[in-house]
């Protein structure tokens, strides 16, 4: 071998010039990519800082009270509670969004049909004409003449509401509390609703009541019952429910209310005070006090309800607010349960707006912003 040739090992095969190359593949098989989870999971989060301290109300335009001013989480827009119409009384849970950006529609009237509103409010049709309600009390008070005034002591009892005569205007008043309740999306309910998951109708005991109840007397638990009655038959308080841009839904009287009449009963979903702690709904009632805080109850209408759902409370920070009172809500025993009646504590003109104490004597219902 010359001494200019060198040998190099080789280990590989031997192909032959005559063998054909291989053929690629037609398809190159896909690239298997990540999935969006996977993909979320690795990736870093993106916090986006901006300082809000500069944010004013779009309303008064002040910057104040930043404790009670709302964010739109649509346009970061502020708001204070007290300055929105109607006005918010609790921090909304969740998100929230401004009016302006809500874009709520005009309110739908409830069609005035009378086949509709029996449907709606499930009106008992009678065959015969009922008479006229008449006061338990008018016996009574026949009875009485004949007593001398020294045994004679006089006591206020409840008075049944007289409907209106003409059914046109009947008929206009339950129209309106139809378009109220449809706007919330309620149903109407005229009695204390008890739904699955929330408190049952053995914890509604007055017995449970921590200092005692007072009891419904005999004649005013007739009024009330002649009063639901009436109701049942399509004869509703004079009432009509209008909207405030200001107070939003409230209730002025059609007609004239004297004193001492029962306007309604407070209805809606029982529930237990410690289901709700943390509820934004600003219409829930208190049913009962127990000796046990875990056994105290609220009416909740957010799904259920009556006219009462729409009755406003008044300012009693401010000697004008307490001025517009004209009703007193009262915390009944009635027949061993607890009952919340709406009574006129004076005469209320047509056309005046009902207003009552949203706080009896416990005084922890914020008010100091209401109209």
């Amino acid at each position: 071998m010359a001494p200019s040739q060198k040998i190099f090992p080789f280990n590989g095969s031997v192909t032959k010039r005559t063998e054909a190359p291989r053929c690629l593949p037609l398809s190159t098989p896909l690239k298997k990519y990540k999935s969006m989870n996977e993909i979320m999971e690795t990736a870093p989060y993106a916090v986006i800082d901006r300082d809000y301290s500069d944010v004013g109300c779009q309303e008064c335009g002040s910057g104040d009270r930043a404790e009670e001013m709302l964010l739109c989480d649509k346009c970061d827009k502020g708001f204070h509670m007290f300055c929105l119409r109607p006005i918010v009384v609790r921090v909304p849970i969740g998100s929230w969004i401004c009016p302006p950006c809500s874009g709520h529609n005009r309110l739908r009237r409830f069609p005035l049909k009378q086949t509709k509103i029996v449907d709606f409010f499930r009106i008992q049709k009678c065959s015969d004409t009922p008479d006229k309600c008449a006061s338990p009390q008018d016996n009574g008070k026949r009875r009485r003449r004949c007593r001398t005034l020294v045994m004679y002591k006089k006591r206020r009892r409840l008075v049944p509401f007289h409907p209106a005569e003409d059914p046109k205007q009947r008929l206009q008043q339950m129209g309106s509390l139809a378009t109220a309740l449809t706007a919330l999306h309620m149903e109407f309910s005229n009695d204390l609703t008890y739904m699955p998951g929330m408190a049952p109708r053995s914890a509604n005991q007055a017995s449970f009541e921590k200092g005692g109840m007072q009891v419904l007397c005999k004649e005013d638990a007739e009024t009330l019952e002649n009063c639901r009655a009436m109701c049942r038959r399509g004869e509703w308080p004079p009432l009509l429910v209008v909207f405030d841009p200001c107070e939003g839904f409230t209730v002025e009287a059609d007609s004239h209310i004297k004193d001492m009449t029962l306007i309604t009963e407070y209805t809606g979903d029982v529930d237990y005070i410690k289901n709700r702690e943390h509820d934004d709904c600003d219409s829930m009632m208190t049913l009962l006090l127990a000796k046990g805080p875990s056994n105290s109850l609220v009416i909740c209408p957010d799904k259920r309800g009556n006219i009462a759902r729409f009755i406003n409370g008044i300012n009693n920070h401010t000697p004008e607010g307490r001025k517009k009172q004209n009703l007193k809500c009262v915390r009944y025993n009635v027949s061993g349960e607890c009952r919340v009646l709406l009574v006129a504590i004076r005469d209320i003109a047509k056309g005046e707006r009902l207003y009552y104490d949203y706080n009896g004597y416990e005084h922890e219902y914020p008010t100091h912003h209401f109209v």
